[in-house]
């Protein structure tokens, strides 16, 4: 399982921690969940958020 797997997966498991359910624990989860994803996806290596950031750039 990678990190981006292991990312969305902690972020649903903390959304169902933190929700009591109905519309807005539905939302909370979508939030939490593409929350872990996209931390997931940025320890995969898969999302640069250095290009997102406008850091320095060398050249």
């Amino acid at each position: 399982m990678n990190y981006l797997s292991v990312g969305l997966l902690a972020g649903l498991l903390l959304a169902i921690a933190t929700t009591t359910g109905g519309f807005v624990g539905f939302l909370l989860g979508l939030v939490l969940g593409g929350l872990g994803l996209a931390i997931g996806a940025v320890i995969d290596g898969r999302v640069d958020l250095g290009s997102l950031a406008g850091g320095r750039r060398r050249g």
